[in-house]
């Protein structure tokens, strides 16, 4: 292989012969600065200083910028609900020995029928709620309402182990359920419900099952029950019964007489 005289610097240093040392040597340095070493210094790099520090190009660091990490560069992600339900330490055992983690799982809404959870794990805590952030953000879906304060009808549910039964209430009841849920439903917006939980009290299934009850909405018919499992035949991918739904089925029309 010969050197390319133009991507493959060479430096040489002769060495002359001395009283000392009648030999004559020579050093020759290759590729120990080229021509992007070149083009720096006319930038003005200073390669001599010494506070100079590699920048970081990792992928928690580019993540850092919720807004543009979750395709939201124009919504207002600051006026959004923001909570942090669960904080746990993970350890992944490989072949290498045991990686420590930090898990996040956060729930975000705007409090008008908006909500998503999104899960975030990493070597440093701040970063790994910086991306369960990220993921509830895209992961946000629209909720459907009753009077923009409730759902529609009595809903039951089952994840996993965990089985929830939600009830519609009066106007001024509150959020009488478990403090998991009652983040949940405040970030998506309901303000009366009552609410109550069988099985499993662990709260990312909590989280889980309550958004696939609340979001299975809108799903699209024959998804079954609208939450993930099995639907009965007159109510097969219904889910949460909407307003057009009811109205049709009772035959007459709902009329908010509110002000």
């Amino acid at each position: 292989m010969s050197a390319d005289p133009l991507m493959d610097s060479r430096e040489v240093l002769d060495l002359k012969p001395t009283a000392t040392n009648p030999f004559h040597n020579r050093v020759i340095v290759r590729n120990h600065r080229s021509i992007f070493h070149e083009a720096m210094s006319l930038d003005g790099f200073n390669f001599d200083d010494p506070k100079w520090t590699p920048a970081k190009s990792d992928l928690a660091d580019e993540e850092l910028h919720v807004n543009e990490a979750s395709n939201l560069e124009h919504y207002p992600v600051e006026e959004l609900m923001k909570f942090v339900l669960v904080r746990r330490f993970v350890v992944h055992q490989t072949g290498k020995g045991k990686i420590d983690h930090h898990q996040c799982f956060t729930v975000v809404g705007d409090g008008n029928g908006m909500v998503g959870l999104g899960m975030g794990t990493d070597t440093e805590p701040t970063h790994a709620l910086t991306k369960s952030h990220i993921a509830a953000l895209k992961n946000m879906d629209y909720v459907d309402r009753f009077e923009n304060r409730t759902i529609w009808t009595e809903m039951s549910g089952k994840f996993r182990s965990t089985q929830i039964k939600m009830r519609p209430r009066p106007m001024g009841f509150g959020l009488r359920c478990q403090p998991v849920l009652h983040q949940v439903l405040k970030a998506a917006g309901i303000k009366d419900i009552s609410a109550k939980i069988w099985g499993s009290r662990n709260p990312i299934m909590i989280m889980q099952a309550a958004l696939q009850m609340l979001q299975g909405g809108h799903n699209p018919l024959g998804f079954g029950n609208g939450i993930g499992g099995k639907g009965k035949r007159l109510t097969k991918g219904i889910g949460m019964r909407s307003k057009f739904q009811i109205e049709r089925e009772r035959g007459r029309r709902l009329y908010d007489f509110r002000k």
